[in-house]
Formats: structure tokens, sequence, C-alpha cells
């Protein structure tokens, strides 16, 4: 048993385990790889306020507006204070931000900002983040790491309570989780008395994604089966700028490069953003995503296009190295042709509900990055918040959690995983199959653009699923597949479900129905399975 029970290895895990072990022992599970996480993927930077010309209040004032008044105000005041000191921080731990030639560290601008304050390892920020973090970590001998591991479902005391017939207690407490080792193919125990859910997003319930295949909602859908407060899961992130290639499905095109003058254009060169927003390209994401949207529904176009050739091959080359070099292989010259792009689910606004100290509902569970909602990015998260509320959040939850360390008792034994009569299954092609079906209706009816008729076909059709999956979850011994597949099925279920209790349209979540913001409807929409 460790003390810290860390799930997922994305700069939230990461920085969470690193400032745990210094109060007690700590075990990490990655998914597959130790380096693999959607931070590995993260493109454009971290913000902060770092030059002198910036302030806080800017960033503070330009959260909000991008959160379409759902932010909190005192998640929102605390996540930008702290900011710079984060930073300096990682830097301390060995992250190599990028520098100007002139000294200084190179600041982008993104959309929705009113400022520079982008930090950014040229366009890989999110790789440099975990090589940094993962090099502390394996210099810890508090910190074990554990490849190739899932979480299947979380462990409770009413959990634990419910299968031996007795009544439940309140508060809930977490006391570990059920953990399937992918290469032996078997479910172990891993008791611990702080659980930090640290798994990331979402995007694979989304035919199209930027993010990696590893985003299939774990900790939402482990945190909802725990009883934990979900909230906001119908805001979901479309990156308004996915390269549009059949070899590159999911590769994303940085916000950074509208922030440094990339024009949208349609495949007639018409460059449509100023018809939606005075800001042009450098409104927040859920406008320029359903501009481009509109845009390929009115003519029928496959793709927007990106325009960078107003900036010579040197300047691309130095700024935008990976983002260069990747479309260069796929046979495309930025310095001379536009960029082919369409939107795609990105990021997760809504998650498990947290307190200003990352804490869900149930006692010591904490949620930290992207698979939390903890009030900061509201209706829509501003450019560049994510890494740094997972910093942010990770510090908080670490001084709470080892402060309870001494009062918390070790949890009772556990019952080991019953597999019960399951059989290995000869039908993988079930999984595929079910899998491919969420993620096609998800796009098609609950997508960038929504109506309540679409809304119900969602929710009918995944009612239908969730009956399969649960026949097939218990007939067969568990693999990765279909511990992910039933994840997804969660995850859609509650997406559909907040949707059609938001009877407006506000930050990501546009209705046809309700296109207009409704003030009576200023409030988060939480779900909340009571046992």
């Amino acid at each position: 048993m460790a003390d810290f029970l860390v799930i997922g290895t994305g700069v939230a895990g990461l920085f969470f385990a690193l400032r745990a072990a210094r109060h007690g022992t700590v075990r990490i599970l990655a998914k597959v790889g130790k380096g693999e996480s959607n931070t590995a993927y993260a493109q454009g930077g971290i913000a902060a306020v770092w030059a002198p010309d910036d302030s806080a209040e800017a960033h503070i004032q330009d959260t909000l507006v991008a959160g379409a008044g759902l932010c909190r105000p005192d998640a929102v005041e605390q996540t930008v204070r702290e900011a710079p000191e984060r930073i300096r921080e990682l830097i301390e731990l060995g992250v190599n931000f990028s520098e100007e030639e002139a000294g200084g560290y190179s600041l982008h601008r993104e959309g929705g900002h009113s400022a520079r304050r982008i930090l950014h390892a040229d366009d890989l920020t999110g790789a440099e983040l975990v090589r940094a973090l993962l090099a502390a970590v394996a210099a810890e001998p508090n910190v074990e790491l554990v490849e190739n591991q899932i979480a299947v479902d979380l462990i409770t005391e009413n959990s634990i309570a419910r299968r031996a017939g007795r009544a439940p207690v309140d508060p809930d407490r977490v006391l570990g989780a059920y953990v399937l080792d992918r290469k032996k193919g078997k479910v172990r125990v891993e008791s611990a008395k702080i659980v930090a859910l640290c798994t990331g997003g979402a995007g694979k319930v989304y035919l199209y994604t930027s993010n990696p295949d590893i985003a299939s909602g774990d900790g939402v859908a482990m945190a909802w089966r725990a009883g934990a407060r979900i909230a906001n899961m119908e805001f979901v992130q479309f990156h308004p700028t996915i390269l549009f290639h059949p070899h590159a499905r999911s590769f994303l095109i940085s916000e950074a490069l509208r922030g440094e003058g990339g024009i949208l254009r349609r495949k007639d060169g018409d460059a449509f953003m100023q018809r939606y927003d005075p800001r042009a390209e450098l409104a927040p994401r859920d406008i320029v995503a359903r501009a481009i949207d509109a845009e390929l529904k009115r003519s029928g176009d496959e793709c927007a296009f990106l325009d960078m050739t107003h900036l010579d091959r040197d300047t691309l080359i130095a700024k935008f190295p990976n983002i260069y070099r990747r479309c260069h292989d796929l046979g495309i010259d930025m310095a001379a042709q536009p960029i082919p792009v369409v939107p795609a689910a990105h990021y997760f606004c809504g998650g498990v509900q947290t307190d200003l100290e990352g804490e869900s509902s149930v006692q010591n569970l904490f949620a930290i990055g992207e698979c939390a909602s903890t009030g900061l990015h509201g209706a829509n998260r501003l450019a560049s918040n994510s890494l740094l509320e997972a910093v942010v959040y990770a510090d908080h939850a670490v001084r709470v959690a080892a402060a309870r360390l001494a009062d918390t008792l070790p949890p009772p034994p556990i019952p080991e995983w019953d597999p019960g009569r399951a059989i290995d299954s000869d039908e993988a092609v079930v999984i595929t199959q079910t899998w491919d079906e969420i993620r096609r209706f998800m796009w098609n009816y609950v997508g960038i653009v929504r109506t309540t008729k679409r809304l119900l076909r969602a929710r009918a059709r995944i009612a239908l699923v969730q009956d399969e999956i649960h026949d097939y979850y218990w007939d067969f011994r568990l693999t990765a597949p279909l511990v992910e597949l039933r994840n997804i099925a969660t995850v859609a279920e509650l997406v559909v479900e907040s949707a059609l209790r938001r009877k407006e349209s506000r930050g990501l979540h546009y209705s046809l129905d309700y296109p207009r913001q409704d003030q009576r409807e200023v409030r988060d929409t939480v779900l909340w399975r009571r046992r």
C-alpha cells in the first residue's frame, strides 16, 4: 500500500507525485508507457503573467470573458495569481522554455488573450514538460511508477459496504482502486490513503479529436460510478484547427499560429472570421470553431485553410519547427500554401466537480487536470490555461492531502476482484464496432452545434449501448479495450444528459433550439448518482 495513489502521468499526475513524495510514498500508474498522456501532445504552452506590461487583472478578465459567465471567480483568481510561482518551480525542475535572442522568455499570444503571456518550448511544450517531470520523478526515491496499468474502478467504503450488505456511510471515503495489468491480464487491488485522478480528457468519445487513443475519460467514468459529483460535461471544446489530412487525423495546428497573424480562409480564398467576431482569428475557440463549422456546411467544402504565407520560411521554421516539419513531411509547404484544417474535439471543460483544493465530493479523492471541473474554465477554456490549472491544483491538492495523512486510517481489508464466471472473449470485433458506433453518433448528434431532437436520439442510442456493454462486461474477462469502451459509454451518457439539461446556448454548448444565453441558467450542470 502507498500513501498516495496517482492515476495518470501527464503534468497533473507527475507534478502532484513530486510534491506528495515529500510527505509519503507515492505509486503512479501509467495507462500505457510512462510518457503517453494528453500533456505530451500539447503544443501551445502555459499561460502566466510574465511580461512587465501585462497584469493579473488582465489575465483574470480574459479568463472570465472566455468562460461565458460560468467561471468561479475565486478559482480564476487563485489560478492566475499563483501562476508565476508555479512556472518558476517548473523551471527549477528543468523545464526549458523557449527564449528570445535578445534575452528573456519568448511569449506567444493566443485567442482570447489580451497580451502575450504564453510561455512555450517551441511548439512542443507538453512534451518538454513531460520530459523534465519524468526525469525528476525518476530521481525521487519515494515514487514508484508502474507502466501498462489501467484503473478499472475506484474502491470506496460504501462500495465495500454494499458488497457486505451493510448500510452506507456519509461522507464516503476512497480506499484505492481495482487495476488491470495490461500485460498479465489480471485485476488486483491498489490501496492507498489518498487517490489522485489525473487521467486527462475524453476526446476519444468523438470520431474526430486531437487527443491520443488513451483519452477515454477513465477518471470521470470511475468517479461517477463511485458516487462523485460530475459537473458541466456539456462543455466540450472543439479545437478549430486540426490538420486535415488522411495520414494525420489528430495532429494539432496550434492556436499560436493565429496569434502570429494566421488567417482562416475558405477554399475560394475568402477570409471569413471578421464576419463572425471583431477579434477575427483571435476570438475564443468556441466562436472560431462554430464559424468554421458554419462555413463548411454552407460551402460544402471538406475543410478550411489557415494561411501563414505572410511569414517567411525561416521565421516559420524558427517559431513552429514541429508543425513545419510535420506539414512538410505530408507534402504541405506552409510557407507557400495554406494549411488544410478542420475543428475536432479537443478539451473537456467539465469533469469531476472539485473544491478549490482539488478534492471531489468523495473524501480523499482528488481530481486534477482535464478530468476535473474546478470552475476555472466555466463554459469555455481560455487557451493555454489547462497546463496552468494542472500545476496550480496539484499544488493545492498535495497540501490538503499531506495534512490528512496522519489522521487517515489505513484502508480496511479490501475484497479481491471477483471475475465471477467470466470467460475469454473470441469476439473483439464487438468492442471495436460499439466503440465506433458511439463515436459516430456523438459526432453527428452531440457535436459543435446541437438540437434537442439529436440529443434525444443520442440518449436513446446510448441507453441501448449501455445495456449491451453491461452484459458483455460481466460475461467476459476484462481487457483494456473493454474497460475503455465502458468508460467511453459512460462519458457519452454524461455529456448527452448534461446537454439536455441546459436550455440555452452558452460557451461551448450551442443549441439551435435555444440559441441565446439565458441569465436564469447561469449555473453549473451537476450530475450526482445517489447511492
